[in-house]
């Protein structure tokens, strides 16, 4: 049975797209440096130096204080070269929503964690650009009368929790914020997706440029259906977070089944109470 997995973006060109973005300047970039800033905070809570750091993606998130070496690697559809239980802290800012193998990406970076190592990662969900998405498919529906799929999917909460476990990680968190960002027109909003690297660079993607007219209609529909009153169209981006552990004998166990202090049954009863 074929195992290997389903391969749909084409990584030598997002690779390519994110590096023509960064040459399109730091202005664009306001939603990266957003999420590593809150990527930052939750760090705050976990009281430990990080003596050794891999940033996968290389996006921004810098440190004070309590960091140590920062190695960085690019997303590739080839294992990463990287030293096993090594690493005291694995981050990652919007990029994993690109990775092919992200069941296979996880289980590596676990194995390249220290015991009590912690991997902490942002990416695109489910949400994202639905309202560009739905514009897209209307207009060229409309138009041509098919439709290429030129927003990219993007994986749900529960999914990636599931993806944490299988992959071995302790104490998996999967969590999410939803941002709405307003712009003066849809064209704006699709001049900073590609400022941000976020072209379509599905393997399945059409080669033929969108034709002027559906691009047109396609603006139209956003404005239509999605605009605000003082006329700019919201765009929705929703963040899904990442944090596991490598497993260690010191981290919090669940109870095993029949080790409660009372039974659940017991404790439903009225006027019950629960030992402290």
């Amino acid at each position: 049975m074929n195992s290997s997995p389903a391969y749909i973006f084409d990584t030598k060109l997002y690779l390519a797209n994110r590096a023509r973005g960064k040459r399109m300047g730091a202005d664009f970039d306001f939603l990266r440096r957003e999420i590593a800033d809150r990527l930052q905070d939750r760090l705050q809570d976990v009281n430990r130096p990080f003596e050794h750091i891999l940033d996968i993606g290389d996006d921004m998130i810098r440190f004070t204080g309590r960091a140590g070496n920062t190695d960085t690697a690019p997303i590739s559809d080839t294992p990463l070269d990287l030293k096993k239980a090594h690493y005291s802290l694995i981050i990652s800012n919007l990029v994993m929503h690109w990775v092919n193998d992200l069941p296979g990406l996880l289980i590596q970076l676990n194995q390249a964690l220290k015991p009590d190592g912690m991997l902490v990662a942002s990416m695109f969900g489910g949400e994202t650009l639905k309202e560009l998405r739905h514009a897209l498919l209307a207009a060229e529906s409309e138009i041509t009368g098919g439709a290429a799929q030129r927003i990219i999917p993007f994986a749900d909460v529960k999914s990636l929790g599931s993806l944490l476990q299988r992959a071995g990680y302790a104490l998996p968190v999967t969590d999410m914020d939803t941002i709405t960002i307003t712009y003066e027109h849809p064209l704006k909003l699709m001049q900073e997706l590609r400022a941000m690297g976020e072209a379509n660079a599905l393997i399945a993607r059409s080669k033929k440029p969108l034709r002027r007219d559906v691009m047109m209609r396609a603006c139209e529909i956003y404005q239509t259906e999605y605009g605000l009153e003082n006329g700019r169209i919201p765009a929705t981006f929703q963040i899904m977070y990442l944090t596991g552990w490598h497993p260690h004998e010191s981290q919090q166990k669940p109870l095993k089944p029949g080790s409660a202090a009372m039974r659940l049954s017991d404790a439903l009863k009225p006027g019950a109470q629960t030992k402290s």
